[in-house]
């Protein structure tokens, strides 16, 4: 349909990395959040490595101009960023198994947040001193060739390309954990079918949701690298979707029930919820057609399949939800879990 090349070698790779993750998650909590420490690590120091490359051996001249005015680019990369902060919410979908005081959610997500806010502007920054303009239109790996023109050996570019790999991985493990508790969660309550909801008897996993995902990870490298893309584009705005009816139950709750036990409180005020309101918004609107970052067709049509499937539910579960109550909800999960 596009045109493009799949490559045996590469789907290997990515069918072989899918399973692994999925294993590593079946297997419990514990080694996944084991494994991710020690890619995040390995991230960190071969990040820090081109950092301090940059401040040494870079030159202020190979970032100039340091701003070029394009609305469309910026738009573009814009509608891609809902998608790449889908890990931070891993906290705490992942919470309930980890020993993590309900105060400190709140906490380590607003710290991850600044973490990352600030390593990844100071490896733009090594990368723009690293490699002039004309160098980086035309390389194909910008931070790698950085990183070899840094200090000056191409076995440098190697050790960046294995960080990049570890950021991948860790990417990867989060979106199981994460994806993994919510399909848990939305069968726990009769949202979607109880198959989903299976607890692992040996490793208190949700296996089922874990291998549903893992299965169709496996799948997605046979459609070729457009289709990435364009999940990317079409999960972009559903991530928006889904900020904002959180915005909205945020503001709502803090109307309508202001008295509910909150283990942690986002500020006194509901600004925080107007701004995250007001936000999505505005993101939600690049997507639309005519905008300069609007989809195309091809993601229209996921976001239809998507949106189906998700109404299909909605409509045929919706009796079996309303009748579940908390109690009931809270005693089959420490049945299962016991």
């Amino acid at each position: 349909m596009t045109g493009y090349d799949v490559y045996f070698t590469w789907v290997l790779v990515g069918v072989a990395g899918s399973l692994f993750i999925a294993w590593i998650n079946y297997i419990g909590i514990k080694f996944a959040s084991f494994v991710q420490m020690i890619l995040t690590l390995m991230i960190v120091l071969v990040g820090l490595l081109l950092i301090f490359g940059g401040a040494v051996n870079g030159d202020i001249a190979n970032a100039d101009p340091l701003w070029v005015t394009s609305t469309t680019g910026l738009l573009a990369v814009m509608i891609m960023t809902p998608f790449l902060f889908v890990g931070f919410d891993v906290i705490p979908q992942a919470a309930e198994e980890m020993n993590v005081k309900p105060r400190s959610i709140g906490k380590l997500l607003i710290a991850s947040l600044i973490c990352a806010i600030v390593f990844y502007l100071a490896v733009i920054y090594a990368v723009g001193f690293g490699l002039g303009s004309a160098e980086r239109e035309q390389s194909v790996l910008p931070t790698a060739d950085a990183m070899v023109n840094l200090f000056g050996g191409e076995i440098f570019g190697t050790i960046l390309v294995l960080g990049g790999i570890a950021g991948i991985m860790t990417s990867w493990n989060a979106f199981i954990i994460g994806g993994s508790r919510i399909i848990f969660a939305m069968a726990d309550t009769k949202m979607l079918p109880k198959w989903f909801a299976k607890v692992h008897p040996k490793y208190g996993t949700p296996s089922n949701a874990i291998w549903f995902i893992g299965i169709l990870s496996a799948i997605s490298p046979f459609f070729g690298a457009p289709m990435l893309g364009w999940l990317v584009d079409a999960g972009g705005l559903t991530i928006v979707v889904a900020y904002l009816m959180v915005a909205v139950s945020f503001l709502f709750l803090r109307k309508n029930e202001p008295a509910m036990v909150r283990p942690f409180k986002a500020g006194r005020s509901s600004i925080f919820g107007w701004l995250a309101l007001v936000m999505s918004i505005f993101f939600a609107v690049q997507y639309l057609p005519g905008m300069p970052a609007g989809l195309g067709w091809h993601e229209w049509v996921i976001l239809l399949g998507w949106w189906i499937i998700g109404a299909y539910f909605a409509i045929t579960r919706y009796n079996q939800y309303k009748t579940l109550t908390y109690e009931d909800d809270i005693h089959d999960l420490d049945e299962r879990i016991s």
